[in-house]
């Protein structure tokens, strides 16, 4: 059984020095794209997901991709959303509106499996960043969920940065500021685009599904952490 000590794991059995981490869908369970496509369970999850998010493979002008990027607010996005979503004649489920100035009317859950793996690799001594597509408004509501300025060594957030997945140079900034090579670094995150981006960088790109296990498993292999704890 593998423990916590294992922070004496023998360098040559490690194929990478850091891991990067993505906020929502990783370190935490929800805030996944299929989160929005929820709220419209009367529409085409494609089409929900190019009015609300736009080709989310893609660096474009789309309001919430100018909204990642930090050049709008959340409620710019969602005066320059309306009537796309009118055009598109989108239903949404009534859910609670959010009080003035917040952006979303819920919480961030840990993803326990990753956040566990998180202290672990730490302890093991690795290099530790995030790097996440996330919103201004939204830091008030994902920061008190982890002792983020402790555990991680830096955190690389769309909005501060005016740069967001898949663009390669938000990549490659993460990388700089950890002070990390590309191809002895690990990146976990929930969209199939911004980890095939990461690939192309050089990084070992690794999905996660909404059941992390698989995700974990590689990473603790890459690490040199072995099998998943019982």
């Amino acid at each position: 059984m593998n423990t916590a000590s294992d922070a004496s794991i023998r360098p040559d059995s490690r194929s990478i020095d850091a891991v990067i981490f993505d906020f929502g869908g990783v370190l935490a369970s929800n805030g996944r794209p299929s989160d929005v496509v929820r709220r419209f369970p009367h529409d085409p999850a494609d089409v929900v997901m190019r009015v609300m998010m736009g080709h989310y493979g893609q660096d474009t002008d789309h309001p919430w991709h100018r909204l990642e990027r930090g050049e709008i607010s959340m409620s710019e996005y969602r005066t320059a959303l309306a009537p796309l979503v009118i055009e598109a004649g989108l239903t949404p489920v009534a859910s609670p509106e959010p009080e003035s100035g917040q952006s979303i009317p819920f919480d961030f859950i840990a993803n326990e499996p990753v956040v566990a793996l998180v202290h672990e690799l730490r302890d093991a001594g690795f290099r530790l960043g995030v790097l996440t597509n996330n919103v201004r408004e939204l830091r008030e509501r994902w920061w008190p969920m982890m002792d983020f300025a402790n555990i991680f060594h830096d955190i690389v957030d769309s909005h501060e940065v005016g740069m967001r997945k898949p663009n390669p140079a938000i990549y490659q900034l993460a990388l700089a500021r950890l002070g990390v090579e590309a191809h002895r670094t690990a990146f976990l995150d929930d969209a199939q685009s911004n980890v095939s981006a990461a690939i192309e960088v050089g990084i070992h790109g690794v999905l996660v599904d909404e059941d992390p296990s698989d995700a974990v498993n590689v990473v603790r292999r890459l690490s040199g952490l072995g099998s998943a704890r019982a």
